[in-house]
């Protein structure tokens, strides 16, 4: 019983800056915490008549879904319980039938993908901004996303578009504008705001996806709820003209017969507790923390991020000469754990709890970390040569299933790629199945592999014409 093993006995980190938010416990919502210290196991139970479920017109699962799209000022909630992906998935296929295009960015979920290939969907994906000190994308200005729709729909009409607000280190874009620049195009939105429950109820955050108008917005409630993994919520904004029994029929197709009563739960208590007085209050204080944490690496000389979420700390490592991966190894030795590392960054997720050493102990070892691994000089990140819009030549599912061969990555150029080739984390596209490996494509991945060779094959899979 190794895995049981290692729950009940694994070893506690300094600091945990990692998801989820509820920080190995402290977070949590009260209520969730109450109903986890009752007899182990008697939460765990069916969709018993009183109980419901997320897809029944009865019992409590749906009263409470109703009273949480009041609370929060959605039209409609369903209550998810494998994680924000299946949502995400639902939520595509609510909006577009077999055969029609949907236009995504670079930055997507790999679980959108998966939707596209379960939906029989053209996926459209389309560039986003690049930042050469960090190696990040970054969230499109609306300058950038009206040439994107205006590229995209020359082509052929589209039947949803995707946004990704926030982004993963905590980038939010100007989102009021950019719904509105979709549904001008009569373009409805589906926001993944997996990272981003808590938006908009503090000052110091931007607004939630909900009150820009997005049509239908996904959080993750173990990312910034202080839910547990795997809770999550699709809620359907207050103007959406979207039919309910298309969300409902997919949720059917996605989402188990046998929810987890503890999950529903954990979605109901931790929303619930966000949204309150209380919750305001612990999510103050934890931002409060990550404001003083920034002003104190600032002060030390280390170059961070700029983002619109205190909770995510991002350290652009490749300024002081590190590589984050081997950054990430470094401080897991010292039980230090970060959320996401990659080349030139390093993220840490604060939590709605951060802990009691963290604006002590972080910036002593960071430094340390500097002294150590860094004065290599400066790295910079060349951008990946992209397209701003484009689509497989060969259908998405046609390539996915199709024979392929693996290929020394100087002999790939004008092959067609066989699966999603994501260079290193956190995974985003540069490639997905179906598409051309154009020569500049291969010429960057082949520096990119001279650059970062543990991190980036030296072959690559293509489709065996």
């Amino acid at each position: 019983m190794v895995l049981l093993k290692q729950l009940l006995q694994g070893r506690r980190p300094r600091l945990p800056l990692h998801l989820p938010a509820h920080g190995r416990g402290r977070a949590l919502a009260p209520a969730l915490a109450q109903l986890l210290r009752q007899i182990p196991g008697s939460w765990d139970l069916p969709e018993l008549p009183e109980i419901g479920g997320p897809l029944e017109s009865e019992g409590a699962v749906a009263e409470s879904q109703a009273a949480i799209a009041q609370l929060l000022g959605a039209q409609r909630c369903w209550y998810g319980v494998n994680g924000a992906s299946g949502l995400l998935q639902a939520g595509l296929l609510a909006l577009a039938q077999p055969g029609e295009r949907v236009l995504l960015p670079r930055n997507l979920h790999r679980s959108l993908l998966h939707g596209c290939l379960l939906g029989q969907l053209e996926p459209v994906l389309f560039d986003l901004p690049f930042d050469p000190v960090s190696g990040l994308w970054l969230p499109p200005s609306p300058e950038h996303l009206d040439a994107v729709l205006r590229a995209a729909l020359a082509q052929a009409p589209l039947a949803a578009v995707v946004l990704v607000s926030p982004s993963y280190q905590g980038c939010v874009g100007d989102l009021v504008a950019l719904v509105a620049l979709a549904q001008r195009q009569g373009v409805p939105v589906l926001l993944d705001e997996a990272h981003g429950a808590h938006l908009g109820l503090d000052p110091r955050l931007p607004p939630s996806g909900l009150s820009t108008g997005a049509d239908l917005v996904v959080q993750s409630l173990q990312k910034a709820a202080g839910g547990l993994a795997q809770s999550a919520v699709l809620l359907q904004g207050s103007g959406s003209g979207v039919d309910p029994a298309r969300i409902e029929r997919a949720l059917l197709w996605l989402q188990t017969s046998s929810p987890s009563a503890l999950l529903l739960a954990s979605a109901e208590a931790s929303l619930q507790h966000l949204h309150s007085a209380k919750g305001r209050r612990q999510l103050a204080r934890a931002l409060t923390c990550g404001e003083r944490l920034r002003q104190r690496l600032v002060a030390c000389g280390f170059q961070l991020l700029e983002t619109q979420d205190p909770l995510r700390l991002s350290w652009i490592c490749a300024a002081d000469g590190i590589n984050g991966l081997e950054a990430d190894a470094w401080l897991m030795e010292r039980g230090v754990i970060a959320e996401l590392p990659e080349p030139g960054c390093l993220t840490f997720c604060l939590g709605l709890r951060p802990p009691r050493r963290l604006l002590r102990l972080l910036p002593a070892v960071l430094e340390q970390l500097r002294q150590e691994l860094g004065g290599a000089g400066a790295r910079s990140f060349s951008r990946p040569p992209l397209p701003l819009v484009a689509s497989p030549e060969l259908p998405l599912g046609e390539a996915w299933r199709a024979k392929s061969e693996a290929v020394p990555l100087d002999q790939a150029a004008g092959r067609l790629a066989a699966e999603p080739l994501c260079p290193y984390p956190p995974g985003i596209p540069l490639l997905i199945s179906g598409e051309r490996i154009d020569g500049p494509r291969a010429a960057w991945l082949q520096e990119q592999r001279r650059l970062w060779p543990q991190q980036i094959a030296d072959t690559v899979k293509v489709v065996i014409a």
